[in-house]
């Protein structure tokens, strides 16, 4: 067994090791119906920590000849299906993670990227099959055909991260150098024969200026559109639960955390998110420590037509529309705001909502995210430190600090009055919907909740039964006591029948000098 030929079943045993595994072996079942066929080449693209490697590992151990893999899949998915047989480690495998040689991206000659990963797996090749000359061979498509003439067993060929070449500005003779790779082994007639299955995978899909029209026989699958992959992209909601029940965590708040993705009508978790809260016990932003707000950063700091509009509504809970269709999949072409917010949803830093061609914030992890971003941009500043701070104004809320909670509310209002209109009630429904997104961890959050006699404002209602449920009713040249007499008056808490705890009632006025007051009571159900 090699390293990047007929690879061992070593790192699928690590994983069948792990405290959580979810078993994802389906995946065979589709690609093995592509095996042979003109589907044969299979692109998908995926954000970080969102499970590509894992699918590598699963797939080495199913398709490598002379593994012995059979007791690993047989209390798994994919060993009830009619094909799992057939292909179980019948194929000859080549697999590269294109990190391995990341250390040789900017270098020329013999130690260039492409060089260094050919001279390594041909090595491999006269060491898994040392009865085969290639003395002859000058690349590792011309070491595949000569072992297929030679044993007529296809190959299936797997790269990881094949697009960090690509993502990362180098000179254009190394680029050409690896798209010649890629040609090699994807476009060549002669190396068509022998591949039974290619499987790529990466954070972007191909690069349509570049790349696109030299690998037009792939099939691509990406995070907005994976098509019969999307139960693959991450964990499916059910799966979440099964976790949460097993490992006594709470779905609800798990889900606020990190759920947000719907992709072909499937709403999909971060893998590795989940799998790290369980482990740690702690809910928390674990992405981030692998996509960090750098990623951002340096684009929002552009403006591109008016971002920062659509960032307050998007904060805010809501969606702004965005057209997927002009961006070329190559950082140097984030021109445009569309531009922009296709490249973060491929990322996983915005959520897609294809029927409505719009774009959202996710779940409270990517909204710490972009917290340390903006925080850490001087025109988003205090935006920023709202949202890094906004535990501080629920801890507040709760001690019925209304001093506190008015002067925080006062400050993100004016904010982001530039924005939207001062006095219009959504403006400063907006600025505390972006201050209690804290909440979100303990509270399900409505806005202009119908109750009783009237609408109120904003509801809280928590998620655990010790929380007090609370209710925000705003005024405009007002008073506080007015808006609390509105909350008892129209009888908002009638809303929640279903719930028999305590009750904060939370009035909040502002005056034509932008002064704002807000007084909070505590009432019995």
């Amino acid at each position: 067994m090699g390293i990047y030929v007929n690879p061992g079943n070593e790192l699928m045993q690590d994983a069948l090791n792990s405290m959580i595994y979810v078993d994802k072996s389906l995946i065979v079942r589709e690609l093995n119906k592509m095996i042979g066929t003109r589907q044969k080449y299979v692109c998908v693209s995926r954000p970080r920590r969102f499970g590509k490697s894992m699918a590598k590992a699963l797939l080495m151990a199913y398709y490598s000849r002379g593994c012995k893999s059979h007791r690993q899949f047989k209390n798994l998915k994919i060993a009830q299906e009619p094909s799992y047989r057939k292909y179980l480690n019948k194929l000859n495998v080549i697999a590269i993670d294109c990190v391995d040689f990341s250390s040789n991206l900017f270098k020329t000659g013999k130690d260039s990227f492409v060089n260094r990963m050919t001279e390594k797996i041909k090595r491999e090749f006269v060491e898994e099959f040392s009865d085969v000359d290639f003395s002859d061979c000058q690349s590792i498509a011309d070491c595949i055909k000569i072992v297929y003439k030679k044993t007529g067993v296809k190959f299936v060929i797997l790269i990881d991260e094949y697009d960090l070449p690509i993502r990362i500005e180098q000179p254009e003779s190394l680029f050409k150098e690896y798209l010649n790779l890629l040609l090699s082994l994807f476009k060549s007639e002669a190396t068509s024969q022998a591949t039974a299955l290619a499987y790529i995978t990466g954070i972007l899909p191909i690069v349509r200026d570049r790349v696109e029209s030299k690998l037009n026989n792939f099939r691509e699958y990406t995070f907005l559109e994976p098509a019969n992959f999307a139960e693959f992209t991450g964990f499916t909601e059910q799966e979440v639960q099964e976790l949460c029940d097993k490992y006594n965590v709470n779905y609800q708040e798990c889900l606020n955390w990190y759920d947000g993705y719907n992709v072909e009508g499937i709403n999909i978790c971060n893998p590795h998110a989940i799998v790290e809260s369980i482990t740690y016990k702690k809910l928390k932003p674990f992405w981030s420590n692998t996509g960090t707000y750098e990623t951002i950063a340096p684009y929002i700091k552009g403006n591109y037509q008016g971002i920062k509009d659509d960032l307050i509504k998007m904060l805010s809970g809501g969606s702004v529309p965005v057209n997927i269709t002009s961006f070329a999949n190559t950082l140097s072409d984030i021109t445009s705001k569309d531009k922009l917010f296709t490249y973060l949803m491929h990322t996983g830093f915005l959520a897609y909502n294809p029927d409505e061609k719009t774009c959202r914030m996710p779940n409270l992890e990517t909204q710490d995210i972009w917290g340390n971003a903006l925080e850490n941009t001087e025109s988003f500043k205090v935006l920023g430190e709202f949202i890094k701070n906004s535990e501080r104004l629920l801890k507040a809320t709760l001690a019925k600090d209304g001093e506190t909670v008015a002067n925080a509310l006062e400050v993100l209002h004016g904010e982001i009055t530039s924005h939207l209109s001062y006095n219009h009630e959504q403006s400063l429904q907006s600025a505390i919907d972006i201050a209690y997104m804290h909440a979100k961890t303990y509270y399900r959050i409505f806005n202009e909740v119908p109750t009783g006699n009237g609408v109120a404002d904003v509801v809280l209602v928590p998620l655990y039964p010790n929380w007090p449920a609370i209710i925000i009713e705003l005024k405009r040249n007002s008073s506080t006591e007015s808006a609390l007499n509105q909350i008892r008056d129209h009888k908002y808490s009638s809303r929640l029948q279903n719930y028999s705890g305590r009750l904060l009632f939370v009035g909040i006025n502002y005056d034509e000098k932008k002064k704002h007051t807000c007084e909070i009571v505590e009432m019995g159900k």
